[in-house]
């Protein structure tokens, strides 16, 4: 079966159908072609979910999270109490690629330099040398990034965006890939500084951890008073991830899903033309571009991840809630009747026409 889309008018085409021409491959696809090497491709995520579960039990939303996350070049912030294994999941899935790993404990004395890295003067050769940050690693933990102010949070934001970071006169590329998981704790807020809007956005999904359930903790209980505990080995290399990165970008994603992320997006915005009047005086500000473009790839990488060669609507209803809770802004009055950004999302969810 074949799909081709070509444009109305090339001469003279349309913003939108541009825009959407642009993100699908101008040739013809062969779903099924797609399809098999996609499976094919994709073996490997089995593998490298079974060597993680050696030490993380349970947890399987975040561990999906970080997946999408290393798929599709995004970063995840993750919301949970202390002890759910957020650390111990990175640290778990950097032994798994055999990439590297560095954690950033983010306190209120902590300064950019201590993130990024400094010019350090070479009294012997009397020039300014460059010392390397912890940010120079494929995976950086920012443990409880809102405990550090806003000026150590703004750090982390070129790397983030640019995947680069300056120091001095000299700009400097982060490894392949480079993944940055935010932690932070919702139960405690004396002592911390709300993340700003420009750097939450740039987290690509926000995942929410809950407790384990009795069976899973019980394993997990085991595990811990074991004597000895099963060692991570690395069975999945960079190299693969790259490849892998690039294959969920051909994913084929039919124009209704993509009307289908933008209404959603959209009704976040201008909730009144999709009969949400109700939400409006609920909405402070709705979800940014960002938002479309990290669902949509955040769809796709679901699909490759589900070993499947294009996206379908249960894909974009899966991850919508963390790709938009962090991304729309409630007002007083909605924390007033104590209707969260969630609330919203499963509104829409529920208004908007699935295709």
């Amino acid at each position: 079966m074949l799909f081709y889309r070509p444009l109305k008018n090339p001469a003279k085409p349309d913003i939108k159908e541009l825009q959407f021409y642009m993100e699908t491959n101008t040739n013809a696809v062969d779903i099924k072609e797609l399809n098999e090497r996609i499976a094919k491709e994709s073996a490997f995520i089995e593998l490298l979910n079974m060597e993680v579960q050696k030490k993380i039990i349970g947890q399987s939303k975040m561990m999906n999270s970080l997946l999408i996350g290393l798929l599709g070049n995004g970063h995840i912030l993750l919301e949970g109490v202390p002890g759910l294994a957020k650390t111990l999941a990175i640290k778990s899935l950097s032994e798994a690629l055999d990439g590297s790993f560095s954690r950033i404990q983010f306190t209120p004395d902590l300064l950019p330099s201590d993130v990024i890295g400094t010019q350090v003067y070479n009294i012997k050769e009397h020039e300014f040398s460059i010392k390397k940050g912890p940010v120079f690693a494929n995976f950086v933990l920012a443990d409880e990034i809102n405990r550090a102010p806003a000026k150590v949070q703004s750090a982390l934001l070129e790397a983030m965006q640019e995947r680069q970071v300056t120091i001095g006169d000299e700009t400097m590329q982060l490894p392949k890939p480079f993944l940055v998981l935010a932690t932070q704790n919702p139960v405690e807020q004396e002592g911390t500084y709300p993340l700003p809007e420009a750097q939450v956005d740039r987290f690509m999904l926000k995942t929410v951890i809950s407790y384990p359930e009795m069976e899973e903790e019980q394993i997990i209980m085991r595990q811990n008073l074991a004597l000895q505990a099963d060692a991570i080995q690395s069975v999945v290399s960079i190299d693969q991830i790259m490849k892998a990165r690039e294959l969920v970008r051909e994913v084929y994603m039919d124009e209704k899903i993509e009307k289908y992320i933008l209404d959603i997006v959209f009704a976040t915005r201008f909730p009144e033309k999709y009969n949400l009047e109700k939400l409006k005086a609920l909405i402070g500000f709705g979800a940014s571009p960002r938002a479309s473009i990290n669902l949509a790839l955040a769809a796709k990488a679901q699909a490759f991840i589900n070993r499947r060669g294009y996206v379908i609507p249960e894909d974009v209803r899966a991850l919508a809630y963390e790709v938009l809770r962090h991304r729309i802004g409630v007002t007083y009055e909605a924390e007033a009747e104590n209707i969260s950004s969630e609330d919203i999302i499963t509104d829409i969810l529920n208004t908007v026409q699935v295709p």
